[in-house]
């Protein structure tokens, strides 16, 4: 196993997705971050409390959980399903960012699609994600990339957060068959 970022790097990494984020939706009006759990909720929390502290306004941010939008369960079925957590507001009319660790197939977006449009309509959708390790199986593609890390498939990505893990890095480790 090795460590390809550490906290240090995550942390510019979800700083500048932060800014990026206010100059693509123009500030920090009608914008609601989501994580997806697990990970991504954490940087997600992150990612909000950023562009609060640089726009001075304050962004909401929740959780979306999609386990049972998911087409994989089938071959996935211990998969328990998280709280999915929406600010007050709601997500009708505005710009929702959708954060999560590593985009590899796209599947897991393509859930998180299906499970926003039953809890509203929000005005756009956006992706974030930590890592973007490629390998798509759907036509998604991240507006927001901490890091772009091409890997085989035989590896395994894995980010740790301080909030879950302890610590914050990113390690990429050889898989079995």
């Amino acid at each position: 196993m090795r460590t390809v970022l550490q906290s240090a790097d995550i942390s510019r990494a979800l700083t500048r997705i932060a800014h990026e984020i206010l100059e693509s939706n123009k500030g920090a009006e009608k914008l609601v971050v989501l994580g997806i759990p697990t990970r991504g909720v954490a940087l997600a929390d992150r990612v909000a409390q950023t562009i609060s502290s640089i726009s001075g306004t304050t962004v909401a941010s929740g959780a979306l959980d999609v386990t049972m939008y998911r087409d994989d369960l089938d071959r996935h079925p211990t998969r328990a399903p998280a709280p999915t957590s929406i600010p007050e507001s709601g997500i009708n009319g505005v710009t929702v960012v959708l954060v999560d660790d590593v985009l590899y197939s796209g599947r897991t977006i393509r859930a998180a699609l299906d499970a926003l449009g039953d809890i509203g309509r929000p005005r756009a959708v956006r992706l974030a994600t930590l890592i973007d390790r490629g390998h798509r199986e759907l036509p998604i593609r991240p507006d927001f990339v901490g890091k772009n890390l091409p890997s085989a498939s035989h590896e395994r990505i894995n980010v740790h957060v301080l909030e879950y893990d302890g610590e914050d890095a990113v390690t990429i480790e050889e898989i079995g068959d």
